[in-house]
């Protein structure tokens, strides 16, 4: 049985190109005893209230129609974000060169956070500035913001 994530996604995906968009990820999450379906969009130029709502509405018709998910959750569409987190193989590929601040599960050389440019993804493991990092060492790795 395909997730739930997955099938959202894949009614997801027309419908944010349609409104100039694109579906960054999706996730179905369980917070403080409630159902949360988060659909973040991203856009060349940044992600406005319009475009939220243009993604919003007719997935939420579609989502009604299909009924991908028993009970009741809470939908949002928002952006990424800047500091959008990396989490599959095309994210990776997408911002390969810009800055990221990895955190670790542990200290690797006394260093639980690295900030510098993603150098490299494969099979999990991260490099940032040319230092690989393994894959059951990295907790999240998420966009640099500077401010």
């Amino acid at each position: 049985m395909a997730k739930v994530s997955d099938v959202v996604a894949a009614l997801a995906r027309p419908i944010a190109e349609q409104a100039g968009c694109q579906v960054w990820d999706v996730e179905y999450v369980r917070e403080a005893g409630e159902w949360f379906l988060r659909v973040y969009i991203d856009r060349e130029g940044g992600v406005d209230l319009d475009c939220c709502e243009a993604v919003s509405r007719p997935l939420s018709d579609a989502l009604d129609e299909a009924d991908p998910i028993q009970g009741s959750y809470t939908f949002e569409v928002s952006s990424a974000g800047l500091d959008r987190p990396l989490r599959r193989p095309d994210h990776f590929a997408q911002c390969m060169g810009r800055k990221v601040d990895v955190k670790l599960y542990r200290p690797v050389d006394g260093c639980k956070e690295v900030t510098g440019a993603l150098t490299g993804y494969e099979d999990g493991a991260v490099s940032v500035d040319g230092v690989r990092f393994d894959k059951k060492d990295v907790a999240q790795v998420r966009l640099h913001v500077e401010f």
